[in-house]
């Protein structure tokens, strides 16, 4: 149990945690927008004057990767 702790706190474990920081937000955003996208773009169709809301909502979920990118560096640089 010692070993894999010490694993986990090395080099290693902070690679690991930082990959699944940014895979998981990727997916995470990934699934978001394409549901987000889907909605808006059919409102849109039906009333145009939403058309200039579309690249809001769609930026919205990017703010998830950003947050997980901000995650990895700190676990990194073990901050």
């Amino acid at each position: 149990m010692a070993d894999a702790t010490a694993l986990l706190a090395s080099g290693a474990g902070l690679a690991m945690g930082a990959g699944l920081a940014i895979g998981m937000g990727a997916i995470g955003s990934g699934l978001s927008q394409g549901a987000i996208g889907s909605a808006v773009i059919g409102a849109a169709v039906e009333k145009p004057e939403w058309e200039k809301n579309v690249l809001f909502y769609m930026v919205i979920p990017e703010s998830l990767i950003i947050f997980a990118f901000v995650i990895a560096i700190l676990l990194v640089t073990k901050i």
